[in-house]
């Protein structure tokens, strides 16, 4: 496929796809190589029959909490998260803010219940959310999360169970590393920015009452780079400003066991 030059305005065709289509897509070309969890739709966008982008629509970890935090009146029905976005190299960049105007189009047709798409940024990998901004989604804030990272694979305090658990009888959801394991396996314990994007598919006066009743503002006062923050924990247990960690990819929740004879080597 040509390159398709940033200045052109392209009319995707525009369907659901399925799952391992999205999946091959991802892998090509995202770089966390996974799928979230809780996956509703994957969204194909075609250019002369040729599949050039992909989104995908459902929700994080907690779909309630994450509206309610920002929305108290809003439920998990009331609102699509975008948890990945791909477009194949040969596409310029401003393809992406096209692509998702186009699915913001889509979305008002094949969903008019929904109120609000919501997303992330992950500061953690230097991203402020660009695409975002140059698509008119709306700020909605940032919160400081943590993650695990080992040799340039990011382990999500969710995955370090299956690795540090205390066997069979272990009931807490989540199992972290010691300080002296950190040190061990040369696990750097890393705490950045996650930017809140929120882009409103309702009538403009419901937009306009939830704007008023959100718990934070909504805003177009957007972050840029200078706003990105990390902190590592020394071998000490103390943390320091740092620059972005090393990264390459997310660890594969199929590849956790490789992960634990890594550590365990």
């Amino acid at each position: 496929m040509k390159k398709v030059q940033g200045a052109k305005k392209v009319t995707y065709e525009i369907d659901f796809i399925d799952k391992e289509t999205a999946l091959e897509l991802v892998k090509r070309y995202h770089y966390s190589n996974t799928l979230p969890r809780l996956n509703k739709h994957f969204v194909g966008f075609k250019l002369d029959g040729e599949l050039v982008g992909m989104v995908t629509l459902g929700w994080g970890t907690r779909p309630l909490h994450t509206i309610q935090k920002l929305f108290p009146t809003l439920e998990t029905k009331d609102y699509f998260e975008i948890g990945r976005m791909v477009m194949i190299e040969e596409m310029e960049r401003n393809s992406e803010s096209q692509m998702l105007s186009q699915l913001v189009k889509f979305l008002k047709v094949n969903f008019p219940e929904l109120k609000v798409l919501f997303t992330w940024s992950d500061g953690m990998l230097g991203k402020v959310g660009y695409v975002y901004q140059a698509s008119n989604f709306e700020y909605a804030g940032f919160y400081e999360t943590d993650t695990y990272m080992k040799d340039g694979k990011k382990l999500h305090p969710r995955q370090t169970k299956a690795i540090f658990s205390k066997g069979k009888d272990d009931k807490r959801l989540t199992a972290r590393p010691t300080l002296q394991q950190m040190n061990e396996y040369g696990i750097k314990h890393v705490k950045g920015k996650q930017f809140k994007y929120v882009y409103f598919l309702c009538p403009k006066n419901e937009a306009k009452e939830l704007r008023k009743n959100a718990t934070v503002p909504i805003t177009r006062d957007y972050p840029k780079e200078k706003d990105l923050r990390w902190r590592v924990k020394d071998e000490h247990g103390k943390w320091h400003v740092s620059e972005m960690p090393f990264y390459e990819t997310d660890l594969d929740q199929n590849n956790v066991e490789t992960f634990i004879k890594g550590v365990s080597a």
